[in-house]
C-alpha cells in the first residue's frame, strides 16, 4: 500500500523517540510505500484535485542522524494514496484548520484519511473533554477574569492553561495564597479577548500524567506516566518530565473501554488520553505520541498495533 504522511519537516525528526517515524518503520517493514509531505504543501484547484505538491517516498538508512533517504519525489493526487495520515504536531491554528478542510475535500475525492478530517475539528483536545463530565476534574472554560477568580476562591487550588497549547506550554498553577492569579489571567485571557481553562490542581500529578493510547477503538495496555521533576509541576516530556511505562489501572481500564469505542467510531483511528489519578484532564487527536517509551520499557509494539489497526480500517467500505 502507498501510505502518505502529512507531518512537520522530516529533518525535526527525532528518530529514537518520535511515534510517526515508529509508525513509518513498521509500515515500511511490512512492505507498504511510505511518501511524506507537509500541510504547506497541500493544494487544490479547480477542475483538479487536492494534491500535496511536493511529497517524498522515502526509505530508512538505520542512521539516528540522516535517517532516511528520498528515493522518489514529486506531487501526488491524495485519493490515489491507500491512505493518508495527518501527523502534523499542534497548535490547532488557523493554518491546521484549513489543512483539515482540504483534507475533508480530498475525502469527497475518495481518500483515506486517519485521523478524520471532521472529527479532528470537532475534538479540540482542551474541550473535547466537556463531553464526558464523569471522568473529569472540576473545570472552568471561561474568558471572565471575574469567572476564574471564583473558581479559586471555590478550588483554592488550581490549574489555569491556554486552549491551544501543547506540549505544557502556558501551564499554571496558582495556590490558596492567590499569588500572582490576576497577572496570570492577564497573560492567559489577553484581556478578555482570549478564551482559557482552569482545573482544580490534582495532586496525583505527582505520580505522574498518564498518557493512555487508543487504537481502533481499542486501549493499548501500557501507558506512559509522564512524572514531574523537581520543582516543576507539568509532566510533559517536552519539559523534562521522566516517562515511565505502566500497565493499566483498574481507573485507566474503566475510562478507556468507555472512551475508546466512542471516540473510535467518530473516526478517531489514534487518541492520546491524558489521566491524572482517575481524572482526564485532555484528549489528544492530532498527533498522540509516546509509542517508542512504551515500546522500549514493555516489549509491547505500540506501531505495530496501530498498523494493524490501520491495515483493518483499510479492509472497510469507506
Amino acid at each position: 500500500m502507498r501510505l502518505l504522511f502529512i507531518a512537520d519537516p522530516l529533518e525535526t525528526f527525532k528518530p529514537h523517540k518520535d511515534s510517526t517515524y515508529a509508525m513509518m518503520r513498521e509500515a515500511i517493514h511490512r512492505g507498504h510505500e511510505v511518501w511524506a509531505s507537509e500541510p504547506a504543501d497541500l493544494t487544490w484547484r479547480r477542475g483538479g484535485h487536492v494534491v500535496a505538491r511536493r511529497a517524498r517516498a522515502i526509505t530508512l538508512t538505520g542512521d539516528g542522524h540522516h535517517w532516511f533517504e528520498t528515493v522518489s519525489e514529486g506531487e501526488i493526487v491524495l485519493a490515489q494514496a491507500d491512505a493518508v495520515l495527518m501527523r502534523k504536531d499542534p497548535p490547532f491554528d488557523s493554518e491546521y484548520f484549513y489543512a483539515t478542510h482540504l483534507l475533508g475535500h480530498a475525502e469527497r475525492e475518495g481518500a483515506r484519511v486517519f485521523n478524520k478530517p471532521a472529527a479532528l475539528r470537532e475534538h479540540p483536545e482542551k474541550l473535547a473533554i466537556l463531553e464526558f463530565p464523569q471522568f473529569i476534574p472540576p473545570t472552568l472554560v471561561t474568558r471572565s477574569a471575574d469567572a476564574v477568580r471564583a473558581f479559586h476562591e471555590e478550588h483554592r487550588d488550581i490549574v489555569l492553561k491556554p486552549l491551544d497549547g501543547m506540549g505544557g506550554m502556558g501551564i499554571f498553577r496558582v495556590g490558596a495564597d492567590g499569588l500572582n492569579l490576576g497577572s496570570i489571567i492577564e497573560t492567559l485571557n489577553a484581556g478578555g479577548t482570549r478564551t482559557l481553562m482552569a482545573q482544580r490542581y490534582l495532586p496525583e500529578i505527582a505520580d505522574g500524567d498518564k498518557r493512555v493510547l487508543l487504537i481502533g477503538g481499542k486501549p493499548v495496555p501500557y501507558c506512559l506516566a509522564r512524572i514531574p521533576q523537581g520543582s516543576e509541576i507539568r509532566g510533559n516530556l517536552a519539559v523534562g518530565g521522566k516517562g515511565v511505562a505502566r500497565p493499566l489501572s483498574d481507573d485507566d481500564q474503566r475510562i478507556a473501554q468507555t472512551l475508546a469505542p466512542v471516540l473510535g467510531a467518530r473516526g478517531l483511528l489514534l487518541v492520546g488520553l491524558d489521566v491524572i489519578g482517575d481524572r482526564v484532564t485532555e484528549i489528544n487527536v492530532t498527533s498522540p505520541t509516546c509509542f517508542q517509551e512504551i515500546m522500549q520499557q514493555t516489549g509491547f509494539d505500540v506501531a505495530a498495533m496501530f498498523v494493524d489497526a490501520l491495515e483493518a480500517a483499510l479492509r472497510q467500505p469507506s
